[in-house]
């Protein structure tokens, strides 16, 4: 697995252009606009969806005292999505898995989307639980997509949390002093959170690599100090 962090002025649709380059396959993201413009130009680009962000909607909409009940309703539906998510390492076989889930979590999905077309024209459309309910309608033909592949999971959480130490620390230090300095930073982000999503301790993989770099001749060398193993 690789973490990589990028470091860009804006966030045009250029620049997810760039950074995904000629990758075909799944592409899971949030509900950031630009992502459905990328991908609408590259057909063998799948995108899929987040269903984190609507949950996170519906639970803004619970602190409204009018809409509690119904946003927990929805809070709960999503909640079912992941008791077989829980269920991942009881299955050795990833299609086997992959059968499973789909047979288990399909009707729940199917529920959930006719209790968002119900409530949809019984809702306020200003209020939080009408925003909450249109986006997740919005959002429905990528939400659904993760049961298509056994690696895929509801949402993007994963990459979330790898984010968020470096959200937390960019508040401490406020800025990176110029555009070389955040490239830098993301560099070096990506390295940690490569190490560590690949079962590496960051201290101690830094300290192997920092003494083993002067010493690097090649190309090949370079690429054994990675802290994942390349793809040939």
């Amino acid at each position: 697995m690789v973490v990589i962090y990028h470091y860009a002025p804006s966030r045009g649709a250029e620049v997810a252009r760039q950074l995904i380059g000629d990758f075909e396959g799944y592409l899971q993201t949030d509900g950031y606009d630009v992502y459905d413009t990328v991908c609408k130009e590259r057909p063998k680009l799948i995108h899929v969806g987040c269903m984190a962000h609507v949950r996170r909607d519906f639970m803004d909409a619970k602190k409204s005292s009018s809409n509690a009940g119904s946003a927990e309703e929805a809070v709960a539906m999503i909640a079912k999505l992941y008791v077989m998510e829980r269920r991942r390492p009881e299955f050795q076989d990833l299609q086997q898995f992959a059968i499973a889930r789909k047979t288990e979590v399909e009707p729940v999905l199917e529920k959930f989307h006719t209790w968002l077309l119900r409530r949809q024209i019984e809702v306020l459309p200003s209020s939080l639980l009408g925003q909450a309910i249109d986006y997740a309608i919005g959002q429905w033909p990528k939400l659904v997509r993760y049961l298509q592949h056994p690696l895929l999971t509801p949402d993007t959480n994963s990459c979330e949390n790898s984010i968020r130490p470096f959200v937390v620390g960019r508040k401490n230090w406020l800025f990176s002093g110029s555009p070389r300095g955040a490239r830098a930073s993301a560099t070096l982000y990506s390295l940690i959170e490569t190490a560590k999503a690949n079962g590496l301790e960051p201290y101690w993989y830094l300290r192997r690599l920092f003494e083993a770099l002067p010493n690097a001749r090649t190309p090949q060398d370079l690429l054994s100090l990675l802290p994942f193993t390349p793809t040939p």
